[in-house]
């Protein structure tokens, strides 16, 4: 995944005491890869596991480390650490810290910038699994997001200490989905908004070995979850067979054939305020699954095919009022034509049409260039961009039809 709406992003990061802290390392340089601005703090024990000078040169900036002397005085005279952030990502948080900010205790710059911070914080734990699960921490846990921290992690896995259990660090994809998440827009028309994406390829089996599918990436639907996420949305994602990582506190339903996602999607549909269908279905299924692996014999194979289900019509037919339908039309010829034939055949409200022969718009792709095309407005062509940027402006308009329904449902 790739993060463009990081650039220029003010954000603070937190190291501490703990064996995980040379973790801190990849996300301050995914973050500046990503084009944020990056200033990090470290508590006095972290300096044991990773040396400042490593981040000074991962973040460009110098290290703050004491509480006194730490920082240029003329940097603190302009702005201070916790003003200069936008967010703050504390890695890895160690239960001495959290139990120190739970109980509002200030004793090194890193505390004392945490409980200062005027924008989101977030918290990437990572311990003994024992000392995760002791309830004085998860008490101090329960207060914190109580009071609006965020907490990513941490997840079940090996730990340093060689046991395996709950308090191995989330992986940093995750801690960079928790960034660009709480930078998000604070007025999005999609906050607390139901979302429910499809993603992905479908495969139609063949025999136990075989089967017919597209080479869809999800790489698009995975964009578009991203940020809805960051608009403050609640998403549900039904994934066929992606490779691509799913965003971070995205609800995911594996599916595999044509017929599952039509299972999936009716089962949820009702309950979504606004339905995407960014998943690339099969079309056709075989007639006959073979038992058995059908071997070579010299002959030959003809296959008979039949239509499979069409997941974005038998929605639209549910579709209440209110509720906003949009789809995807990956064309190779006449295509503002054909997505708005198949906008009004599956009674879509928005359908996103691209050129999958266009190179750098097609499966597989990190970029797309798409034409958006309403059921009531002008058609509007958004240009080659990463497609983060793309779901943007695909967001954009759906914000703009349930700005448009609310208003109506006002009058």
């Amino acid at each position: 995944m790739t993060y463009p709406t990081l650039r220029e992003r003010r954000v603070v990061v937190g190291v501490c005491g703990g064996i995980a802290a040379y973790k801190a390392c990849e996300v301050v340089s995914r973050l500046r890869q990503a084009g944020a601005q990056v200033r990090v703090v470290m508590t006095p024990n972290a300096t044991h596991f990773v040396g400042a000078t490593t981040f000074r040169a991962l973040s460009g900036y110098d290290v703050a480390c004491e509480l006194f002397g730490a920082i240029p005085a003329v940097e603190i005279e302009h702005i201070s650490l916790a003003e200069f952030g936008e967010v703050m990502v504390v890695v890895a948080a160690t239960a001495n810290v959290l139990g120190k900010v739970a109980a509002g205790i200030c004793d090194d710059l890193l505390t004392t910038t945490v409980c200062a911070a005027a924008g989101k914080v977030i918290f990437a734990p990572a311990m003994n699994w024992r000392m995760w699960q002791n309830p004085i921490t998860q008490r101090n846990v329960a207060a914190l997001q109580e009071l609006g921290y965020w907490f990513v992690g941490p997840e079940c896995g090996h730990l340093a200490c060689g046991e395996t259990g709950t308090g191995r660090l989330s992986p940093t994809e995750d801690i960079l989905d928790a960034v660009d998440q709480a930078l998000g827009p604070s007025d999005s028309a999609l906050t607390g908004k139901r979302v429910l994406i499809t993603v992905g390829p479908t495969r139609e089996p063949l025999d136990p070995v075989r089967f017919l599918t597209n080479p869809s990436s999800g790489k698009m639907g995975m964009a578009l979850a991203q940020e809805a996420l960051a608009r403050g949305a609640e998403v549900t994602l039904l994934c066929g067979p992606v490779t691509e990582r799913a965003p971070w506190r995205a609800e995911v339903v594996a599916v595999t054939t044509t017929q599952d996602l039509l299972e999936a999607a009716l089962a949820r549909h009702d309950h979504a305020d606004v339905v995407v269908g960014a998943a690339a279905p099969a079309d056709y299924r075989p007639k006959t699954v073979a038992p058995n692996k059908i071997r070579k014999d010299g002959t030959g194979l003809t296959l008979e095919l039949e239509e499979t289900p069409d997941v974005l019509a038998a929605l639209g037919a549910r579709k209440r009022p209110g509720q906003v339908h949009v789809g995807f039309a990956a064309e190779t010829e006449e295509l503002t034509a054909s997505a708005a034939a198949k906008l009004e055949r599956k009674n879509l409200d928005l359908i996103v049409a691209n050129d999958v022969s266009r190179p750098g718009a097609g499966f597989g792709a990190d970029t797309n260039e798409v034409t958006l095309v309403p059921r009531n407005g002008s058609s509007r062509r958004v240009a080659m961009a990463d497609k983060r940027l793309i779901a943007a402006a695909i967001w954009d308009e759906v914000e703009e039809l349930i700005r448009r329904s609310s208003h109506r449902g006002g009058q």
